[in-house]
């Protein structure tokens, strides 16, 4: 029987490390656009690292309010470019995380942790030598509990935004998306179409051949009166 609320899965669904790597030169807004803006978090979710990229595979925790004990096992559990993203339900009474489980986090090679929910020892993470991205709702100095429940891959919600196991987290300065996988290889061919497009846009803007009639023509029909 499934104890449904209290259960550490397996990540089976994995995918390919070439087509994450690709993620790495791509940035979050560009990713967002194509993903029509529902595959995001919301800016509640912040960086409390110095400027680094954060890709990797999304390794899923759904935990008590304030229990890490889930956390813990996930790090244990958890590959090489795995990023830990934890629902905490948002809660900022009690840390999720600190410097302890992030140097364990660093020792495995992981890529990353997302906490939608408090985390401490914050000095350490945005010192200039600090090698792991993490992403959090806040900061509290209180810490955790070790009683569970929590599950381990399974969907979990962070700031609005639904995270599957195996899809490929994507952070930058701007903020964090979930990439889903089934959709990754489509999406990446689309966030390079529009790379370009824009590089097209900067160029113009610069040389001063910038076609801005198109403003006017949308406020137009869109009933604007422009007299």
């Amino acid at each position: 029987m499934t104890n449904i609320g209290f259960r550490v899965l397996p990540l089976t669904r994995r995918p390919d490390p070439a087509l994450v790597q690709r993620f790495e030169h791509v940035v979050t807004p560009h990713i967002s656009d194509n993903l029509h803006r529902m595959h995001s978090a919301s800016a509640q979710l912040k960086a409390f690292h110095r400027s680094k990229k954060m890709v990797g595979v999304a390794f899923t925790v759904k935990t008590r309010p304030g229990d890490n004990l889930m956390v813990h096992k996930a790090i244990d559990l958890a590959q090489p470019g795995d990023v830990i993203v934890v629902d905490a339900g948002g809660d900022m009474t009690n840390s999720i995380i600190g410097e302890i489980m992030m140097r364990l986090a660093i020792r495995k090679g992981l890529a990353g942790f997302v906490i939608d929910g408090a985390i401490r020892d914050t000095a350490v993470f945005d010192s200039d030598d600090f090698p792991l991205p993490v992403y959090a709702k806040g900061v509290t100095h209180r810490g955790p509990y070790k009683d569970g429940p929590g599950e381990i891959n399974v969907p979990i919600q962070i700031g609005g935004m639904i995270v599957h196991p195996g899809d490929i987290m994507v952070g930058d300065e701007d903020g964090i998306v979930a990439v889903p996988l089934d959709a990754a290889d489509d999406v990446l061919r689309k966030v390079i179409e529009q790379q370009k497009k824009e590089e097209l846009i900067l160029q113009s803007i610069a040389d001063g051949t910038v076609d801005r009639t198109w403003v006017d023509q949308l406020l137009k029909e869109k009933g604007c009166d422009l007299s």
